[in-house]
């Protein structure tokens, strides 16, 4: 758990290596502390081992899909304060319900402007999660 003044921490779940790439510079940049799990399977031991404070959770992952850990999250009552923010390129309106009707506190298409992804990173970890139908 992070104490006053600790670093954020961040758990990337994405199995594309560019994209992920591009979000450790960006979560680096941007002072958080991260980690990366390329694999739905391998997400939700990290995640209860490591309590970040914000998942960045790709929908489609081999093995156990983006939604299926969400909602794992979400059950497991200890897990309660971690945010969510889904990524998937099919950023359907359907996509977006479903991700939030599971627990998650955002939901962003790819592909994304970093500075959009950046806004939302920070919206999640420094102001809480956002008003109702907040994010367009």
């Amino acid at each position: 758990m992070a104490g006053e003044g600790a670093k954020k921490r961040v758990l990337v779940v994405e199995d594309e290596d560019n994209i992920a790439i591009a979000l450790d510079y960006l979560m680096t940049r941007e002072g958080y502390d991260h980690d990366r799990v390329a694999n739905g399977a391998e997400a939700l031991p990290r995640i209860r081992a490591t309590h970040p404070d914000l998942v960045l959770l790709d929908v489609m992952l081999p093995e156990v899909s983006g939604y299926e850990i969400c909602q794992g999250v979400r059950l497991d009552p200890t897990l309660a304060d971690v945010k969510i923010l889904m990524m998937t390129a099919r950023g359907s309106a359907i996509e977006r319900r479903k991700g939030l009707a599971l627990g998650a506190d955002g939901f962003i298409s790819k592909p994304f402007e970093l500075k959009e992804l950046r806004a939302a990173v920070r919206r999640l970890l420094e102001d809480g999660p956002p008003a109702e139908g907040a994010d367009a």
